[in-house]
């Protein structure tokens, strides 16, 4: 059994582009929480600012993620590319929602409780183990090749002006995404924890700061509750959302 706390929260802005699907709903405000067997799929996405209707663009595209049921490597990433199709082609012929695009970040455990990754973006999974914090995904932004260049610092990467440049996403009508899917080592029943959360908190908290929090001997509902404050504390100017797994519920 897992244990799932997620909020999607628009922060200090007009209007929330984020979103996330756990279980069975698609969630684009507020929190929302449930127990879950294996087999089940977990996702973040953040609508693209500055192009149209990325709101529509996120939850459409989580409405999708939810109907997938085949959590092999080629087919999982068949499948989102096959939504990234469906996003462009709608981008293509609606006037009013051209060019939608948004990242795409999550999570499948099959019946086995095996593992699996995908990421389209710079949204995030983290996983906390045994007192360690390791950021399983990679981010599909011009800061990342500047960090692994060694031209910016790992602060730098946080605070950059030019960290919202990134690669083509799920919609793009112009080029196609690249959907890195990766294995991930099992959470156990030790206070291990898998985070998903898009760039609204990553960008305001650092890695340290994230540990702390989720090292901290309370249950996941206040985990979640001190990451948004803590992000929205550090000046976050953007959605923030957030989803926590973990294989027992603590309280």
């Amino acid at each position: 059994m897992y244990y799932c706390y997620g909020i999607s929260d628009k922060g200090i802005m007009p209007h929330n582009e984020d979103a996330l699907m756990m279980s069975d709903f698609v969630l684009t405000h507020g929190s929302g929480e449930c127990s879950i067997k294996p087999p089940f799929i977990l996702a973040v996405a953040d609508g693209v600012s500055g192009e149209c209707a990325g709101e529509l663009a996120s939850a459409m595209c989580l409405g999708m993620v939810k109907e997938i049921n085949d959590f092999r490597r080629d087919s999982l990433e068949d499948s989102i590319m096959t939504i990234h199709e469906k996003i462009a082609e709608f981008g293509r012929n609606d006037s009013g929602s051209r060019n939608m695009q948004t990242t795409l970040c999550g999570i499948s455990v099959d019946t086995d409780g095996v593992i699996t990754s995908f990421n389209a973006g710079d949204s995030r999974l983290y996983r906390f183990h045994d007192g360690f914090l390791e950021q399983i995904t990679r981010d599909q932004s011009l800061v990342q090749l500047l960090y692994e260049e060694g031209k910016i610092t790992p602060e730098e990467r946080r605070t950059h002006a030019r960290r919202n440049i990134i690669f083509p996403v799920i919609g793009n009508i112009n080029d196609s995404p690249t959907v890195e899917i990766r294995d991930v080592p099992e959470i156990a029943e030790n206070g291990d924890i898998l985070m998903l959360c898009t760039d609204g908190l990553s960008d305001y908290l650092s890695d340290e700061e994230i540990k702390e929090i989720l090292e901290r001997s309370v249950s996941l509902h206040e985990k979640l509750d001190i990451l948004m404050e803590t992000a929205l504390k550090n000046g976050s100017k953007d959605n923030i959302s957030i989803i926590l797994v973990s294989p027992e519920k603590c309280e």
